[in-house]
């Protein structure tokens, strides 16, 4: 068996759906899909987009990329540094408009909504990233200057300025935002 035929049968398995369901679903016959997961054939082209698209995986999960050894340390950092530097623009923008000495009720109620439709966003453009993922990546600002802020302020200012609501909601969207997006479709 081939690396993509073992990698569609295991996260078909993993996803609980049969051989026949993958194929109803992906409207594929299912003797393509015993032929691609023994290995007799590979799929190509819309066969593969129908089937990445029933198990809600990227394509290139399951082509593998020559150039992926050599590129893998240059974009993986290149990866961190964003997730940082975004990060640390969604807290400083919702840390301004909510903590700011001279935040009125108009920068508060901005802080708010950023707090939800930032978050929300993102979970539009990561609906393939499971709930803790998508945490990890873009809620780790949040959690640390939710401590920061602990520390260097206390809990009455954080609380009382609305910045600790605001970081709670968008924590919240980040998580169940998925859900969400499924109830609403």
């Amino acid at each position: 068996m081939n690396k993509i035929a073992k990698k569609i049968s295991e996260i078909r398995k993993s996803k609980g759906l049969t051989q026949e369901e993958l194929a109803e679903q992906s409207n594929i016959n299912i003797r393509t899909i015993q032929r691609i997961e023994s290995g007799e054939s590979e799929p190509r082209g819309k066969t593969l987009n129908l089937i990445c698209d029933v198990l809600q995986i990227d394509i290139s999960e399951l082509i593998p990329n020559e150039d992926s050894m050599t590129n893998n340390i240059g974009v993986l950092i290149i990866n961190k540094f964003f997730l940082l530097a975004l990060n640390m623009m969604l807290m400083g923008m919702i840390g301004y408009l909510t903590l700011d000495s001279n935040a009125n009720l108009n920068s508060r109620f901005g802080g708010l909504m950023l707090s939800i439709f930032l978050p929300y966003f993102i979970v539009t453009l990561t609906k393939k990233m499971n709930n803790k993922e998508r945490m990890f990546k873009f809620g780790f600002g949040y959690i640390i200057y939710f401590v920061f802020i602990m520390i260097k302020h206390g809990f009455p200012i954080g609380f009382g300025t609305g910045l600790f609501p605001c970081l709670l909601i968008s924590l919240s969207v980040l998580y169940f935002g998925a859900g969400l997006i499924k109830y609403l479709d």
